[in-house]
């Protein structure tokens, strides 16, 4: 076994491109000062004591569908790690290495929003973990993640990481959950999660460049991509759907169903896809 070898063949490995140009100054500059945005936007809430305001139905299914993210952002960590020491070409691992410390640091950010529900305890932290490992909307997530850790051709878990799972995982977070927030005076919520898609839009900045360009080398790649993105996808829609029939009820389908398809137009949108779509 060849951990460095990929289905992915490129003629330069150099062609994959950050485009927000990283290197350990500039991501610590960008990372600091997303770090900033939610401190303040934590000590606001937590100082005025908004939490409190929240209906309490609200903030037990809040921190029953985020705080379990933890392990997820946990597991990320590691398989961010693993194509930064796998992958090929300083053009991806750095930003795969740079990728996995964001992800570490979400789990802790997550883990602190926490403690703000816990008002200073890890009560919540510890029921978060329960959850994770034993209530039943959480299994299907908790076994793609496992499953994940052990993917061995780095450039597919690239895709079913940082494409595919972040992809449901992300849009249905800030989106649909928090839109079913409002509804119950959640904003003093939102303003602690609200990093989280400013994170996302700006890792799906490298991530689709790194797609496009991979789409781009030759059909075998398409292909190979295609049928990742296929196999992943059909995981990664079944593992969000108990977690957001959990917070949304009758709507659970159709949030998922607008996540998968706002994906699948992302992807269509990169050359991955389009094929495919164009045959259907």
């Amino acid at each position: 076994f060849d951990p460095r070898r990929t289905a992915i063949e490129m003629a330069d490995w150099y062609a994959f491109r950050d485009p927000r140009q990283f290197y350990y100054a500039t991501y610590n500059i960008s990372r600091a000062a997303m770090q900033q945005s939610f401190d303040d936007a934590v000590n606001f809430v937590d100082k005025r004591g908004l939490v409190g305001s929240v209906d309490a139905d609200w903030r037990a299914m809040f921190a029953a569908y985020l705080l379990p993210l933890r392990h997820v952002e946990w597991a990320a960590n590691m398989n961010c790690q693993l194509i930064a020491d796998w992958g090929y070409g300083t053009q991806i691992t750095s930003a795969a290495a740079f990728c996995g410390t964001d992800r570490l640091g979400i789990a802790q950010i997550i883990s602190r929003i926490g403690l703000v529900l816990g008002e200073g305890s890890d009560e919540q932290l510890l029921a978060a973990k329960t959850q994770w490992l034993d209530a039943p909307e959480w299994q299907p997530m908790r076994r793609l993640v496992e499953d994940l850790l052990v993917v061995r051709d780095w450039f597919e878990l690239f895709v079913a990481q940082l494409v595919v799972l972040d992809g449901y995982v992300y849009p249905l977070v800030t989106q649909a959950f928090d839109r079913a927030g409002a509804a119950h005076n959640g904003s003093s919520l939102s303003m602690m999660t609200g990093f989280l898609g400013d994170w996302f839009a700006d890792n799906s900045r490298w991530t689709d460049a790194v797609l496009k360009a991979a789409a781009g080398e030759s059909e075998a790649n398409r292909q190979t991509l295609r049928d990742w993105f296929d196999r992943w996808d059909e995981r990664a829609r079944a593992a969000v759907q108990p977690v957001a029939d959990m917070v949304l009820g009758d709507r659970g389908a159709s949030a998922v169903a607008e996540a998968g398809a706002q994906l699948q137009d992302r992807v269509a949108g990169l050359g991955a896809i389009a094929e495919r779509e164009k045959a259907a």
